[in-house]
């Protein structure tokens, strides 16, 4: 038996990379009463009907800026899954109190029509740039994280109960660096900001895998953090064009050399589960018989992409590259 079994699901920001590839792993391998695909694109919902052609699937017009609309979403609703987000870096940079509305304000949007429609389990996909962000997003994406995470405080004795993973870049997903290499790489160069730059690294597929695991598994109020391999933007560029010139433009504003999943002062309250971390929450809501029985990380430790034991190399990223 699968928690997901029986269960009405609700994916805002469905027809995403995360949420197509989310709803067809729960269709393939749960047995989910329905889902309840929430997006803002007509056009997007009815390829992604097109595609999947399971009565379990509904489609639901909406944004996560319009409570109301929310609240009539996850009615009977047992299970949410936040993926909406505005997450292009300039955009949010050209445009921030839009992605605030969004990011921020339709955080609090699902807390609440959570809470009140009694929804069982509410699991949020937040980001590496969310940890010591130099950027807009990565701004919102922090705020949001807290919010999540207080939210339990927020839903008291209810059964309403709130978490967040946080991962690193996706392979191949809408606006990644792979479909830009792809595209340069037809004029013959292909442009790196730094030399030095490196990234954690996950496909689609496990991402919404490690979801599902911790949706299974949580407790409400935690942050969870996969154990993943990190790439240098170098290695991926040869892989991908190995014939071309590399341009070195300079790193952009907002953007940093190396990423970071989980940091020195979290560690102090996280956990190694072997292949991932939780970090648990320092608020009142949780007890400390709540937590989890993994090994206590040390002193120090920090999660990074550029420290990181795991590396892709060549022949990995061609594997990887090679099933997009």
């Amino acid at each position: 038996m699968s928690y997901f079994d029986g269960k009405t699901i609700l994916i805002t920001g469905g027809t995403g990379s995360f949420g197509k590839m989310f709803t067809s792993l729960l269709l393939k391998e749960r047995n989910p009463s329905s889902i309840r695909i929430f997006s803002r694109g007509e056009l997007l919902q009815w390829e992604m009907q097109q595609k999947n052609q399971d009565e379990r699937l509904r489609f639901l017009i909406g944004d996560v800026r319009d409570k109301d609309r929310l609240y009539r979403a996850m009615n009977d609703v047992d299970i949410v899954v936040h993926a909406a987000a505005l997450k292009q870096v300039p955009t949010a940079e050209y445009n921030p109190i839009e992605a605030v509305k969004t990011n921020i304000g339709g955080a609090e949007n699902i807390i609440d029509a959570s809470i009140d429609n009694g929804v069982e389990r509410i699991m949020a996909l937040s980001t590496d740039k969310a940890v010591h962000p130099v950027n807009l997003y990565g701004a919102t994406k922090m705020v949001a994280e807290k919010l999540f995470v207080q939210g339990n405080a927020y839903a008291g004795g209810r059964k309403t109960r709130f978490a967040c993973t946080r991962y690193g870049n996706v392979v191949g997903s809408r606006g990644s660096i792979i479909p830009l290499f792809l595209e340069q790489r037809k004029q013959g160069r292909v442009t790196i900001t730094d030399e030095r730059m490196t990234r954690f690294w996950l496909t689609l597929e496990q991402g919404a895998r490690f979801v599902a695991r911790c949706i299974e598994t949580m407790k409400g109020g935690e942050i969870f953090v996969p154990k993943i391999p990190s790439m240098r933007i170098t290695d991926l560029a040869r892989v991908i064009a190995p014939d071309c010139e590399v341009e070195i433009i300079g790193i952009r504003p907002g953007e940093k050399l190396h990423e970071v999943l989980l940091t020195e002062d979290e560690a102090r309250h996280s956990k190694d589960m072997g292949d991932y971390f939780v970090i648990e929450p320092e608020l009142q809501f949780w007890q400390k018989n709540d937590g989890y029985e993994g090994k206590n990380l040390p002193e120090g430790f920090r999660y990074s992409s550029d420290s990181n034991i795991d590396w892709l190399d060549a022949d990995d990223l061609m594997s990887i590259v090679k099933n997009l």
